[in-house]
């Protein structure tokens, strides 16, 4: 999961914003939600391959002292 955010500002029919606020709530789901999945699955069908953001940041944490490699047994 991305752990930095930037803004993604766009101009939208009124109309069309409306409807589509209706149906991410009836769906159970925000609307930043569905674009973030649609630039996702664009980015994926044109072959576009990206690191999110933090994911370099989490591969790089030093582990806590006394902590396994193995994790839970």
């Amino acid at each position: 999961m991305e752990r930095k955010t930037a803004r993604l500002t766009l101009l939208i029919d009124p109309a069309k914003k409306a409807a589509f606020e209706r149906l991410c709530a009836i769906q159970d789901v925000t609307p930043s939600q569905v674009v973030r999945r649609l630039i996702r699955e664009y980015l994926a069908a044109h072959g576009v391959q990206f690191v999110p953001s933090g994911a370099a940041d989490v591969a790089r944490r030093p582990r806590a002292k006394g902590a396994s490699r193995g994790g839970a047994r």
